[in-house]
């Protein structure tokens, strides 16, 4: 269980990274910064490639945590 896990853990950060990395930036310097964060608190949606990204940042980052407090529990018990 604790092999699976951690090679688990391993696929899931590398999708995390290549996912994070293939974003395109939201905004150029501290006006683009701002608006940015209007439009996700305000319910801006995206759309397209940058949509997908976005949630596959968010899907990958909660199994990403879920794996590791797994981990945490199968390697404490040792």
């Amino acid at each position: 269980m604790r092999d699976f896990l951690m090679v688990v853990e391993i696929i899931i950060s590398i999708l995390l990274i290549v996912v994070v990395v293939a974003q395109s930036g939201k905004s150029a310097g501290m006006g683009g910064a701002v608006s940015g964060a209007a439009d996700s608190v305000f319910g801006g949606k995206e759309r397209g490639v940058d949509g997908f990204l976005s949630r596959c940042t968010v899907i990958l980052a909660t199994l990403f945590i879920l794996v590791s407090l797994g981990l945490d529990l199968v390697l404490s018990s040792y």
